[in-house]
C-alpha cells in the first residue's frame, strides 16, 4: 500500500519528511515519529505524576478531571462530562458516584428533564478543586518550564485541529 509510494524527503536535510515519519504505512515510519506515540507517551507521564500526587489527597486522575469539568460548569449532567473527558459514560457514572459518596459532588434530577442527572459541586468539592489546582501546577510548571506562551498557544492549537479532524472519523 503506502510502502509503495515514493518517499517524500526533507529538502534541507535528505531525510524523509516528519510526515513521511510519522506515517505507519510509509517506508520511512519511525514509531518515536508519530505523533500519537509521542502524545500516548506524554499524557501516560504525566498521569503517572498526578496519579502519584493525587495519592495524598485520596483522589484519583478520573476523579480530578471530572472535578475539574463540573467545577468549569455547574450544573453538568454526567453525559456532559463524560464528552468533554472523552470517557466512556459507564466509566464517567462510576467517577461521579466515587465523588459524590465523598460529598465533593451532589447529584440532582434537571428540572424539565427528569431523565437527566446533573452533577453539582459542593463547597467541599471546590475545596478540593483548590488543593488540586496548587499541585497541578506544579506538574505544568515543570513540563511546560522551557516553553514560552507561543510555544503553548502553538501546541494547543495543534492538539485543537488534530482532535477535530478526528472528530471527523466518529
Amino acid at each position: 500500500m503506502g510502502e509503495n509510494k515514493r518517499v517524500r524527503r526533507d529538502p534541507r536535510t535528505g531525510r524523509a519528511d516528519a510526515k513521511e515519519r510519522g506515517d505507519p504505512a510509509s517506508a520511512a515510519f519511525q514509531i518515536e515519529e508519530w505523533p500519537f506515540y509521542l502524545i500516548a507517551r506524554t499524557a501516560g507521564r504525566y498521569a503517572i505524576d498526578m496519579e502519584k500526587a493525587l495519592r495524598r489527597l485520596e483522589l484519583d486522575l478520573a476523579s480530578w478531571r471530572a472535578l475539574m469539568l463540573v467545577h468549569e460548569r455547574n450544573p453538568s449532567s454526567v453525559s456532559e462530562i463524560a464528552e468533554r473527558a472523552v470517557t466512556r459514560l459507564s466509566t464517567m457514572t462510576r467517577v461521579i458516584q466515587r465523588l459524590e459518596r465523598r460529598k465533593l459532588v451532589r447529584l440532582t434530577r434537571r428540572s424539565g428533564d427528569a431523565r437527566v442527572t446533573e452533577v453539582n459541586i459542593t463547597d467541599s468539592g471546590e475545596r478540593m478543586v483548590s488543593q488540586v489546582r496548587t499541585i497541578a501546577s506544579h506538574i505544568y510548571a515543570a513540563a511546560f518550564r522551557d516553553l514560552d506562551a507561543a510555544d503553548i498557544e502553538t501546541l494547543n492549537a495543534l492538539l485543537r485541529r488534530v482532535h477535530g479532524n478526528l472528530a471527523i472519523l466518529a
